[in-house]
């Protein structure tokens, strides 16, 4: 079932979608131009008046316009969908086949149901680690063995505690101490 091509799922939903009351005349004309008008043109001008013929009982155009996108092939099937989607949403959410697939085992359409170990923590744990790595990873560029090669980076790890977790403030804050006590 993980492999249903839009064909395949058009036959699956073509009694679903040819029953009573489940689209309106303006929606299937809105799908029917949707077809014709826009790239791809997947209908041409005289099988868009076709299908949009008051004349013919409107389950009567839609089940000839099933048909006939089965005949045409996948990319068809494909953009039928496509036009579905945009002008009949909650019914595109509805179909037979959406609800087969969402059902299967196939894993790239789960991404969902994962769980991941670090989520429940919260985004102020988040920050928090962001800061300490921020914080660091500036200590280690600002701050060289050679204290004289750039004077002015304790000035600027003066205010990083400001920014930066209060634990790690306090060990910042131990470091400015233990090298200006040495100037």
């Amino acid at each position: 079932m993980t492999d249903q091509t839009y064909c395949d799922r058009l036959v699956q939903d073509t009694p679903f979608l040819t029953g009573q009351g489940r689209l309106s005349e303006q929606q299937v004309d809105r799908i029917v131009l949707q077809l014709n008008r826009y790239y791809p043109q997947v209908l041409t001008n005289k099988e868009a008046e076709k299908f949009r013929n008051p004349k013919a009982s409107l389950r009567l155009r839609l089940c000839d316009l099933l048909s006939h996108l089965q005949r045409s092939g996948e990319r068809h099937c494909q953009e039928f969908y496509r036009a579905l989607y945009i002008h009949a949403q909650p019914l595109h959410g509805h179909l037979p086949s959406r609800h087969t697939l969402q059902n299967s085992d196939c894993t790239e359409l789960d991404w969902g149901s994962e769980n991941h170990g670090l989520s429940d923590r919260g985004p102020m744990s988040f920050l928090a680690g962001l800061g300490l790595a921020a914080g660091l990873a500036l200590l280690l560029y600002c701050c060289p063995p050679d204290p004289k090669v750039l004077p002015g980076t304790r000035r600027i790890l003066g205010f990083s505690p400001v920014i930066i977790d209060r634990h790690v403030s306090r060990y910042l804050l131990a470091f400015l101490a233990d090298n200006l006590g040495g100037l």
